[in-house]
């Protein structure tokens, strides 16, 4: 007769009993987590809770924008495009209205210092210390600073003295209404911004507006400072090891069975011999039994690297905050870490492919270290590193390095865009960096994120002046000054890398991450990229409705009432992207040596669209439906971007008040703003301190999506509201003396209607 031995027993009871409580853990946390969103880290909680990286965020746009050359070219390297001019030493690159925080800033070397920030009506002069003397500032000056310094200390701000190239900036500027960037000088000025705005007041701290006399808390230098060593918990739960290669060409490093948890570090160590021979082994990471992973990457480019080939023997070649490589040439091994937070629900399964079953003598250290995470699935996301490989880019088409659609087979997700590592070129050629980063959410046709060049994107300036370069959240850690000094063919592998964390991109249904391909689309190099983000496979912004207006069914059926409203207008145009077509000779490529290319000569890359619609100079109002449990409601316009400065109050109120009511009912939103138009003022005149130029510059580019945040105060609980818009006219000037060629206006072509909402999710 067989009896079960007594500790079986008890095993099995535990085993019983743990499940009944995950079970009953889980289904509270799923009931509970819909009620809150979580408290969303601002200004410099984002970098002190930093182990915050995946929660859901709700009610918060991310927005990137720059002196992009508006044609979609690459004209003054995408420097001088200015959305206006006032005095002389008043050109505006950036203006915004609303609650929210500035969170980076960059500046090719001192150009257009001194600059002036413009917070909710006071204006912060900032220069740098090349200002002075911009003629002789790079023989002159070994280091340089912002002025004043205190406000901007490392590791949350560098100039191009350390950079090699460019000004940058982390410091966080909250504003509670507005924000407006100015250069004094034209020259060369170039630069790209960050930006939050804020719907809601699930904030940590309240938004203040910030002043020239703000210094960082020092805990926050001194987090940031220890980017390079092991920043994670070191008291938690621990697997660690060492493995060799065997015949199955892949390696299990953990399967780990713990509810509710979260990796904090994840470490690799090689042997300094054999680093380069093993860097292309693959990272392969599983969450909660998922049926596809979420990381799948070539080992040096998920730590940051194209090549693990140190080229000059530095300590380290990625010195990132989330991420590292370190080289230790006296025990003669190489450390890769990794600190992104990555929570699971279930099961964690990490391995390594791709070994040599042959290599029976290499030793692959590793650990991993996890502990109890402390939200629910639907506040949260999982981590993922997507590997895209591009050997032949298309002619006159963005790379994309991440649609989110349809990836691991889920439709949507929600989450956030937080990095990229990328190899721009394998033969050491630098020019491929004029190509602009554009990234899109939640299906709008403009980019909410359009930037100055992939150089810019990874914290440098002039090509980092060819040399190498590692700073907490940018750098370019590998590749040789040109072809003609790489000291052999993994010396001409270029890499970049960007990690977002303060600054991160959140979305709610979808996230595409384009970069352009060179200054045109045109560059033939062998790209690889992987990029990090947050996601869950469930929306977080549903879209509730939409209006077309011209379509005079839509119109009536959303209760359009606007009686200054032009008839309707039919508009060909295009949208904000790259080239329109292939140019007849691209400059400075021979059209023979682009895969594709030949004969394609004018041929049209992104055809124009035919929309219609109407402009006012009066109101507009009309009523949508939103999710009555919402968490607050974007607005997305699409309008005519000829017309400038659209600026207009909006008012909300439940669906019986009328357009023309004075009823108190009406309860005011905020206001709504573009800057700008598709004409701009481009000035680069060729000496540093010379007067500016005005060449007026109109593009093709009429269409824009533009968008607007209600707070959830006014539209939780509904299912309709009314929304009110009243035009505010604008007296800006293109430059003085020079009026805008269009009159004013606010347009409307169509409304799109999202609700936030938390991801209806439950892990699997």
């Amino acid at each position: 007769m067989n009896l079960t031995p007594l500790y079986k027993i008890r095993k099995l009871f535990f085993q019983a009993f743990y499940i009944f409580i995950l079970v009953l853990l889980s289904s509270q946390l799923s009931a509970q987590a819909p009620i809150k969103p979580p408290t969303l880290p601002i200004g410099l909680d984002a970098y002190r809770q930093w182990s915050k990286w995946p929660i859901q965020r709700i009610g918060v746009r991310a927005y990137m924008r720059s002196t992009y050359d508006r044609t979609g070219g690459n004209e003054g390297a995408d420097a001088s495009h200015f959305l206006f001019m006032k005095g002389e030493n008043d050109n505006v690159t950036l203006d915004v209205k609303g609650k929210g925080i500035l969170y980076f800033m960059r500046f090719n070397h001192w150009h257009g210092s001194p600059w002036h920030f413009k917070i909710d009506g006071k204006d912060n002069v900032v220069k740098e210390t090349a200002t002075a003397d911009p003629i002789h500032a790079q023989k002159r000056f070994n280091s340089t600073d912002f002025i004043p310094s205190k406000p901007f200390p490392a590791p949350l701000a560098y100039t191009w003295s350390t950079t090699k190239g460019a000004d940058l900036i982390w410091t966080p500027m909250p504003f509670k209404h507005s924000l407006q960037i100015a250069y004094s000088r034209t020259h060369y000025g170039t630069g790209y911004y960050i930006y939050d705005l804020y719907a809601n007041n699930n904030l940590s701290e309240p938004v203040r507006s910030w002043n020239i006399k703000t210094v960082p808390d020092r805990d926050v230098l001194q987090l940031i400072n220890k980017s390079g060593t092991d920043i994670a918990p070191k008291n938690i739960k621990r697997i660690s090891g060492k493995l060799k290669p065997n015949k199955k060409g892949k390696l299990l490093l953990a399967n780990i069975q713990s509810p509710f948890s979260v990796i904090r570090a994840f470490k690799l160590t090689l042997p300094l011999k054999k680093a380069i021979d093993l860097e292309r082994l693959r990272i392969v990471v599983t969450w909660d039994h998922a049926k596809y992973p979420s990381i799948d990457a070539p080992l040096c480019l998920f730590f940051g690297a194209g090549t693990l080939y140190n080229r000059d023997h530095h300590q380290y070649m990625v010195k990132g905050f989330p991420i590292n490589i370190k080289y230790d040439y006296v025990n003669e091994k190489v450390t890769l870490a990794c600190y992104y937070p990555m929570p699971f629900f279930k099961s964690a399964h990490f391995e390594i492919t791709g070994t040599d079953p042959d290599d029976t003598g290499t030793e692959i250290g590793y650990e991993i270290r996890y502990e109890p995470w402390n939200f629910a699935p639907n506040q949260s996301s999982y981590f993922h590193a997507t590997y895209q490989d591009f050997p032949h880019p298309e002619p006159g088409k963005d790379l994309v390095l991440l649609d989110t659609r349809g990836i691991e087979g889920h439709k949507e997700w929600s989450g956030s865009f937080v990095g990229t590592s990328f190899i721009f070129s394998r033969n050491g050629d630098l020019n491929t960096l004029e190509g602009d980063p554009r990234f899109f959410f939640d299906d709008s046709q403009t980019p909410q994120a359009y930037g100055t060049g992939t150089e810019e994107w990874a914290g440098g300036g002039d090509y980092w002046g060819g040399q190498n370069m590692t700073l907490p959240f940018a750098g370019h850690p590998c590749g040789a000054v040109s072809k003609e000094t790489a000291k052999n063919k993994k010396d001409l592998i270029e890499s970049g890398y960007r990690f977002l964390l303060a600054d991160l991109m959140p979305f709610g249904r979808r996230a595409v991450i384009h970069l352009e391909h060179g200054g045109e689309n045109l560059s033939t190099e062998h790209y690889e990229t992987v990029t990090y983000w947050y996601g869950l496979p469930s929306p977080s912004l549903i879209k509730t409705d939409e209006m077309d207006v011209g379509n005079l069914q839509s119109e009536k059926a959303h209760h359009y009432y606007s009686p200054q409203a032009s008839d309707i207008e039919k508009i060909t145009s295009r949208y904000e992207l790259g080239i329109d077509t292939f140019p007849a000779h691209p400059r400075g490529t021979d059209p023979d040596k682009i895969p594709g290319y030949k004969n394609k000569a004018g041929k049209e890359v992104y055809p124009a669209q035919e929309k219609d619609g109407r402009y006012t100079r009066g109101t507009s109002a009309f009523t949508v439906e939103i999710n009555p449990a919402n968490d607050g409601v974007l607005l997305r316009r699409t309008l005519d971007y000829s017309f400038p400065n659209q600026k207009a109050k909006v008012y909300i109120a439940d669906v019986h008040m009328k357009a023309d009511s004075n009823d108190p009912e009406w309860k005011y939103a905020g206001i709504w703003y573009l800057a700008g138009s598709n004409t701009c003022v481009y000035s680069n005149p060729e000496g540093e301190p010379d007067k500016r130029f005005y060449k007026v510059e109109t593009s093709d580019r009429r269409f824009r999506d533009d968008e607007f945040l209600l707070p959830a105060r006014l539209t939780e609980g509904h299912s309709k509201i009314r929304v009110k818009i009243e035009f505010v006219p604008s007296d800006q000037e293109l430059y003085p003396g020079m009026p805008f060629p269009k009159k004013g206006a606010w347009s409307e072509l169509k409304y799109d209607v999202y609700s936030y909402v938390m991801p209806d999710f439950q892990y699997p």
